[in-house]
């Protein structure tokens, strides 16, 4: 006989009132009849069949296989708890003003004993395929060429903090990215991610808006080892996208940012949705603004929203915890957000819903190419 599942076994074994027969399982899913006085009732042997078959079929899932590269485990992170700062900053016209104004938002949340700073998508320029061209700083270079990446790298450095900064218009030769910049506690640059997804939709009557009219797709996941943990980057739209996230859970983030500007006919419908979404299936911190489960906490930051702009951004920058639960949220207006994370927590929900081992490999695949790629599939 062969024992295709639980139901099965239960038809075929419950008739048996002899306390002397009990079944053994083996990775074939036959089964055999043996003697063994252990199984004294029926109860007993259920809880051990369960058990026998919950292990043939996790094996035969082939859960390791589900990602390609092979996933990552967790690391440990540098700190347990810290404190974030989630800036929702107004933004004008005036990019002196702007820049001056997001170094107050962030020496006022460090003061407050924030470790991490995350910024808005473009909080140095409004919002517009005519204004990035015209707001656009060249990052490489650095200096007078880049002023609100000097300014970030300034004050990151002098208060000993990390600095997820949103996002502004780059410039490299005559192309132009939608670009977020991670400083370290040194000042140093730690990573540049360019928005691989472009904001392109058409909802007749409502919103149309298409970056790449102007800007230029990046084309690498960006996932940056910092002083208070691994975290995975993506900018606004990118956050539609699972796959993503599932590569930096993947890669062993525990935490993910995304800096974005969802507007008011997006946002009541998807901003919370999609952030509570990623933070669920990776099992990570999310901020809007997986090692190998995803479970992770989301972060994201907006802008604050100008009724009078050409496009209103929604607000309600949030902090999502790696059940999917909302930790920390807000309205529209101009404020600073501040909470704990507690990386210990991914642990805990990836215990409670242990669904790394139980994906199925055996049947679908989720390839890292730019890991693959690289030397040694790091």
């Amino acid at each position: 006989m062969k024992a295709t599942g639980i139901s099965t076994c239960y038809r075929n074994v419950l008739p048996f009132t002899n306390s002397s027969l009990s079944f053994k399982f083996r990775s074939d899913s036959a089964f055999s009849l043996i003697h063994h006085s252990n199984f004294v009732n029926k109860r007993n042997f259920s809880k051990f069949s369960r058990s026998i078959v919950s292990a043939t079929m996790e094996a035969s899932f082939k859960a390791e296989e589900a990602r390609v590269p092979a996933a990552l485990p967790l690391p440990t992170p540098p700190v347990t708890k810290f404190k974030i700062a989630l800036c929702q900053l107004s933004v004008t016209t005036d990019k002196e003003r702007n820049i001056a104004h997001a170094k107050q938002a962030i020496e006022d949340a460090a003061g407050k004993g924030a470790q991490l700073i995350l910024l808005p998508e473009i909080w140095n320029s409004p919002y517009s395929n005519d204004s990035f061209p015209v707001y656009a700083e060249d990052i490489d270079a650095g200096g007078d060429a880049s002023p609100s990446t000097r300014m970030l790298s300034e004050v990151s450095r002098s208060l000993k903090i990390t600095i997820i900064g949103g996002s502004i218009p780059e410039r490299t030769g005559d192309k132009l990215y939608n670009t977020c910049c991670v400083f370290g506690t040194d000042g140093k640059l730690m990573a540049k991610h360019r928005k691989i997804h472009l904001f392109d939709i058409d909802i007749p009557g409502k919103m149309t808006f298409k970056e790449s009219k102007t800007l230029t797709a990046g084309v690498r996941p960006t996932i940056v080892d910092t002083e208070v943990g691994r975290i995975g980057i993506g900018i606004c739209y990118d956050i539609r996208f699972q796959e993503l996230a599932a590569i930096y859970a993947a890669r062993g983030a525990h935490l993910l940012c995304y800096p974005g500007a969802f507007n008011t006919t997006t946002g009541p419908l998807h901003w919370e949705l999609l952030q509570r979404a990623r933070a669920a299936d990776c099992q990570v911190w999310s901020y809007f603004f997986c090692t190998y489960l995803n479970q992770l906490y989301v972060a994201t930051c907006s802008p604050a929203r100008d009724s009078g702009s050409s496009y209103v951004a929604w607000g309600h920058s949030t902090l999502v915890g790696p059940f999917g639960e909302v930790l920390v949220t807000t309205e529209h207006e101009e404020t600073t957000l501040i909470a704990e994370i507690d990386y210990s927590v991914i642990e805990q929900r990836r215990t409670y819903l242990p669904f790394q081992k139980q994906r199925r490999g055996d049947l679908y695949q989720l390839v890292d190419v730019d890991r693959l790629n690289s030397t040694g599939a790091n």
